[in-house]
Parts: structure tokens; sequence; C-alpha cells
């Protein structure tokens, strides 16, 4: 009988090699495990020690217990004396604005004496022309002043000769040594030297008014200020030919500030003047105002009315920036919460009352805001004990636990 023998490769024996040695301590472990109950107590004995802790750990019913869906504090609502206000939006603005201009006509700007943010005082000088020209003028107006003073010195002369002959011959009128036509000649030449006088007496006065107009243009080649304030605008240039009337600088009076805010029609009714203002600026801070008069007028397109703020004297406000503002009207009662107390969902206001346990969304309407404190007008009872933080967090039947009550109350 032929036997037939099966030759493996020398790598194949030495896999089988291995799976057989794994397989072998396996059986063994198994082996140990199967007697180790006798050694030490019966296998019934050892497992009967965790099937006996299952039902501690579960329900009777299997279901595991519930876990708090968040640990919180809550806080319950409390009456507090709130301030009523009316807000509104508006822009700061200057409370007037001097246009500083040239008042003559066709002079180069020599020097400007004023930047842009410069405080300046009534009278202080800004700005100033070249007055070679205007000088020229004054000089020529004076010569011409003088010439005629000349020629009333001349004509006063002459019209005191000219009344002399006239008396005289008035005066031998009787005796006949003049004849009628040369008294009348001497009379028409006295009246002729009293119109040359007043002529040239009139020539005094235009000169003098010339030369006064001269001199004021030469006064007006310096550029004044009109009054105290801050320089808010420069456009004045060295070395420009301006004519009359031209803009150069522009100045805020008495550095003084004003806030235009926009109030309805249906609001005004609750403003008065001096009424006390807290203005917060787009810059930041806050700044204490006072209405000094409201807009006689309603715009026919928006409704609103302007009411003027004053606003102190080195504010952080400057002119053209927007503002908000609340006007205070007085204060009453109400019940407040916490900032944190309140959920916005879907545009409506909400809060988590705690409920054996649980945590209940309730709606309410909200009013005025103190601070953190925020009043509640509708849906809340002083009694409700609510989720003072982390509402944002829940879901209207969490489980939560409470830990403590929060210090304080609403404050």
């Amino acid at each position: 009988m032929t036997r037939s023998s099966t030759r493996w490769p020398a790598g194949h024996r030495s896999t089988a090699w291995a799976a057989l040695t794994a397989a072998a301590l396996v059986l063994a472990a198994c082996g140990a495990r199967d007697s180790a109950p006798a050694a030490g107590g019966t296998p019934a004995t050892a497992a009967a020690a965790p099937a006996a802790a299952s039902p501690a750990a579960a329900p009777a019913t299997g279901k595991p217990a519930p876990r708090p869906a968040l640990v919180v504090t809550v806080v319950r609502p409390e009456r507090a004396e709130l301030a009523d206000t009316l807000s509104a939006n508006g822009s700061v603005a200057a409370w007037q604005e001097a246009t500083v201009g040239a008042e003559v006509n066709g002079l180069r700007i020599a020097e400007v004496r004023a930047e842009v943010g410069d405080v300046v005082r009534r009278g202080q000088v800004l700005v100033v022309f070249a007055a070679d020209t205007v000088r020229a003028d004054v000089a020529n107006a004076q010569a011409a002043l003088a010439e005629a003073r000349a020629l009333v010195g001349e004509a006063q002369a002459s019209a005191a000769e000219a009344q002399a002959n006239a008396d005289r011959a008035r005066q031998i009128e009787a005796s006949g040594a003049l004849s009628a036509q040369q008294i009348a000649q001497y009379q028409t030449a006295a009246q002729t030297a009293q119109a040359r006088l007043a002529s040239a007496q009139a020539r005094v006065q235009s000169a003098q008014a010339q030369l006064q107009s001269q001199e004021l243009r030469l006064g007006m080649t310096q550029v004044h200020a009109p009054d105290n304030g801050v320089i808010s605008a420069r456009a004045a240039t060295v070395g420009a030919v301006v004519p009359a009337g031209q803009e150069l600088l522009r100045l805020v009076r008495g550095n003084r500030l004003e806030w235009r805010a926009e109030v309805t029609a249906s609001e005004l009714g609750r403003l008065k003047a001096k009424q006390a203002v807290r203005v917060l600026p787009a810059s930041g801070g806050e700044i204490a105002g006072t209405v000094r008069t409201i807009g006689p007028v309603v715009d026919a397109q928006t409704r609103n009315a302007v009411v003027y703020v004053d606003l102190p004297a080195g504010s952080p406000a400057k002119a053209g920036m927007f503002a908000r503002g609340e006007f205070r009207l007085g204060a009453s009662r109400g019940l407040v919460v916490p900032q944190q107390a309140i959920v916005v969902r879907d545009g409506f206001s909400y809060v988590f009352k705690v409920e054996g346990g649980r945590a209940v969304q309730q709606k309410v309407r909200t009013g005025r805001r103190d601070g953190e404190r925020i009043e509640v007008l509708e849906g809340l009872t002083p009694q409700a004990a609510l989720v003072a933080h982390g509402a944002g967090f829940l879901n209207d039947g969490d489980v939560v636990q409470v830990v403590e009550a929060a210090a304080g109350g609403a404050r």
C-alpha cells in the first residue's frame, strides 16, 4: 500500500506551528477559569453578587433615573424704584457757528494764525492780508485831504476880502462915489467867494470820508475772531487772493454743543424745558444735558419734532456725532428681575420658573431697563422662583438641580 506524504514549505510550517501554540494557550486559560470556583467557592455564589446589586442601580422598571439637565441658581422678582425715561436718537451739532470771511476785495492772504481745533478769543487776529496797496491808498487819501484843506484856506481868504469890499461899497452907497452897478458887482463877488468856500469845505469832507474808508480797509486787512470759541473749519490759504465775502474760517461760538433729539409728536407733551437728559454719544461715556427748548414745528414727512438739549462745555461729544439719549420724566416702582433671567426667542421675552425640579418656560412682557435689571410688566408674580443664570441653555420641561438662591434677589 502506497503512503502519500505532503511536504510544506519552510514558511508555511512556521506559521502553522505558531497557530497551534496559540490555540493550546487559549485552551489552558479556559481550563484554569473553569476550575477557579472550586478552590474559593461555588460558581453560583460568585455570580450572585452582581445580580443582587443590580436592583439598587436601576429601578424595577428597568429605566435609568433622570439626570438634571443643568445646575442652576434661582432668584425671585422684587419691587424696586425705576426711573421713567423717554429714549430718542439724534445728532450732536454746534449751538451756533460763526463764519469768518474776507471784508476786503482782491487782497492776498499773507498769514493765517489759526488752525482747526484752536481755541480763540474775541478780537484775536486770525488772518492777515498783505496791506501794501491799502497803505498806499491811505497815503493818497491823506494827501487829498491836505490839498482840500489848503483850498479851504484860500477860499476863506478870498471870501473874507470879497465880503469886506461888499461891506465898504454898501457904506459909501449913499455918497454916490460908486455906481449901483459897481456896488452890485462887489456883492456878487462876495457871494461867489462864499460859494467857493463852501465847495472847498465839501471837498475837505469828501477827502476825510475817503481817508476814513481807506483806513477802514487797512483795518480789515487783519481778520479778528467775532467771539470766543473753537475753529471748526479752515478755507484760508496763504498766498490766495480772495474776493470780499469769501469764507476763510468757521468758528463754533463759545465751544457750545447741543444734542438735537428727534421725538415723535405723541411724546412731546411729556417733555419740558430744563428737563434732565442723559446723552450717550457714539464715542462712549455719558453726558448730563438739559433741555433748552422744544422745536415749534413737527416735520410733515417724519412726524418728528426736534428737541434742543444743551451739553456742558468740555464734553467728549463732537459736532456731527450720532448720539442716543434718555429724557428723565420721573420715577415709579415696578417688578424687576436680573437681565440674565430674561431669554429672548423668536422676538419674544421668556423666563424659566422652577416648579417641581423642572424648568417651566413663561412668556413675559418687559418694560424699563435699569442697569442690570429689567422690569416685567406682565406674565410674572413676585412669588415665582426663576432661573437666575444659564436660562439660555434650557428648554421647557428640562430637569434642573437648584444649588442655592441668588443673594440679593434681583439686584
